[in-house]
């Protein structure tokens, strides 16, 4: 199935084109995510409980160590996963550090100047980045490029339904678990439904909307996308009742443990070991 890519025209562009664009973008996204999950990679054949443990351990690895250079090579590892398990190095790092500006940012900026130390760069308007302030800001940035880096990791190689099983394994509520999980799928769902909606009302317009007209289909969608969101919980409930559903996440592909998977558990919890041990 192709979804509408191209981007719209005009310096503002048009409500219905905006919108149809966003949901084609993110719609995209979350199926080239699904397709590299199922692709015959490094992370793809482990046994989803292994990477499920392996990340956490790694993220407990990175959040304990006061060395940077362990972080970093716990961020190198992690990044050597990613490239082993078919996934795009531009990609990857696209997700990733596209992101860190807008939050993390915002904590560094500051962090640079209002620590107190040696300067080591001065900058007018009597302001001057501290030698500690640069230190802080590089381990937060590190730290959490790298903790962003482990949980991309385990989404993109791991289908969603089968981390949550996988979760199990740390005794996580179930009805946490049955909680994201309809949550993750009713996502789409409303996202399709949103897209034919848009793509619907589009082909029905001539010419352009004013902005009052505009801002009447979007509200006017939207009232319609909320209605039927409402009715079709309902319908899901009563027919995810009717299969036998009772509270309870059933896989159809049960966990197996291999050889493989032994081995690279007891490797990642010896680098996260380690990484806690040199970086105290």
């Amino acid at each position: 199935m192709s979804l509408p890519t191209s981007k719209p025209t005009g310096r503002r562009g048009h409500v219905l084109e905006n919108g149809l664009h966003s949901i084609a973008e993110t719609l995209e996204r979350g199926l080239f995510a699904e397709e590299i999950s199922l692709r015959s990679g490094l992370f793809q054949k482990l046994d989803a409980r292994v990477k499920v443990l392996a990340t956490l351990v790694l993220l407990i690895g990175v959040s304990l160590s006061r060395n940077l250079w362990v972080i970093l090579g716990i961020y190198i590892l992690t990044f050597g996963l990613a490239l082993a398990s078919a996934i795009p190095a531009d990609f990857f790092i696209r997700r990733v550090w596209l992101a860190l500006p807008f939050f993390t940012g915002v904590l560094v900026l500051p962090a640079l100047f209002l620590t107190p130390g040696p300067a080591l760069l001065q900058l007018p308007l009597g302001l001057a980045i501290t030698r500690p302030g640069l230190l802080t800001g590089l381990f937060l940035l590190l730290r959490v490029s790298t903790s962003l880096s482990l949980a991309m990791l385990l989404i993109l190689t791991t289908p969603w339904n089968t981390v949550l099983s996988a979760l199990g394994v740390l005794h996580v509520p179930e009805v946490f678990l049955l909680i994201l999980g309809m949550t993750y799928r009713y996502i789409y769902l409303l996202l399709h439904s949103a897209n034919d909606m848009f793509m619907s009302r589009k082909s029905r317009t001539v010419g352009r909307l004013t902005d009052a007209e505009a801002r009447k289909t979007l509200a006017s969608i939207s009232a319609t996308l909320l209605s039927k969101s409402l009715n079709l919980s309902s319908e899901v409930y009563l027919a995810m009742q009717s299969r036998g559903f009772r509270g309870t996440i059933v896989t159809l592909k049960p966990f197996r443990m291999h050889r493989r998977d032994w081995l690279w558990s007891v490797f990642f919890f010896v680098a996260a070991g380690s990484a806690i041990f040199l970086g105290c």
